[in-house]
């Protein structure tokens, strides 16, 4: 681990004319020491060629056939030095003053190992406002962290230790991936905010995975699953966690039986029958926060 560098992470598929302007709003930032590892998911237009063009300000990797965003990500973490981490989605762009806005969070909030920044929202090119749920947290937010994903990968950094203590990306969430590790985290630790707006999110897309992966609260239930049999949960955040796990597996289940997906149904419904008997064993490891 090389102390005070931080390692950006950019995963990407296809997405040559994007993953340009993402490299060049990383290395455009000021006053921090960054590594830029971009790792290609099996990209099949010119992003290869693009990616070579930066010579070695940019560490490449290839995965090849696709792997999946996880999977992508965390061979970018594998591979990285830094002390801190931080990942850009091909797709956002960074505004100058990020990262080092972020490491003079750090510094003023020795305790704190992750936070994020506020975020401009751009939908198919048009401004958008976020709604007041949306709002971004700060501090410890377990139990709003359950109801949606209020943590963006593009604008988190966070202290590599973390992803030691709660481990990388689940590769076997293809989306969600990010609510599994925030509510990993956010468990455990607060999650701090910069309140300054230095990421621009851009959506609308047809390659997102919120639009070419079906069924999205399928991998919710999944994640909040595997929290409550998994995380170090304190009996409060147990029952937090379990009531959202039924309340979304009736909402999931019922949208099922609408459309005729009775088998899928049953699984969710199943799946929070598990979360009620999992929810009320004394845990092993009690965390208090």
């Amino acid at each position: 681990m090389v102390p005070n560098l931080i390692s950006v992470i950019i995963p990407t598929r296809n997405r040559a004319a994007m993953v340009r302007q993402a490299v060049e709003s990383a290395l455009a930032q000021k006053s921090v020491s960054l590594e830029l590892i971009v790792v290609d998911d099996g990209s099949q237009d010119d992003t290869p060629s693009l990616l070579a063009s930066y010579g070695e300000a940019v560490l490449r990797l290839r995965l090849d056939p696709s792997q999946g965003v996880s999977a992508a990500r965390n061979a970018g973490i594998l591979v990285s030095r830094g002390e801190w981490i931080a990942f850009l989605d091909s797709d956002d762009l960074w505004l100058p003053g990020k990262l080092r806005a972020q490491l003079d969070y750090f510094r003023q909030h020795s305790h704190m190992r992750i936070c994020q920044t506020e975020e401009i929202w751009i939908h198919k090119g048009r401004r958008r406002n976020p709604k007041k749920y949306h709002a971004k947290p700060s501090g410890w937010c377990f139990e709003r962290l359950l109801e949606r994903c209020l943590v963006s990968p593009s604008a988190v950094m966070l202290h590599r230790s973390l992803l030691d203590e709660v481990g990388l990306f689940d590769e076997s969430l293809p989306a969600c991936e990010d609510y599994d590790l925030w509510l990993r985290i956010g468990c455990r630790h607060p999650i701090g905010l910069v309140p300054r707006p230095l990421v621009i999110k851009r959506g609308g897309h047809e390659d997102q995975l919120s639009a070419t992966t079906p069924a999205l609260d399928r991998f919710r239930l999944l994640a909040l699953s595997r929290l409550l049999k998994t995380a170090p949960l304190c009996p409060t955040q147990r029952a937090q966690a379990f009531h959202v796990l039924q309340k979304k597996a009736s909402i999931y289940a019922a949208g099922c039986l609408k459309r005729g997906k009775t088998d899928e149904a049953s699984w969710a419904l199943n799946l929070a029958q598990v979360g009620s008997s999992i929810s009320q064993k004394t845990p092993a490891s009690r965390f208090s926060a």
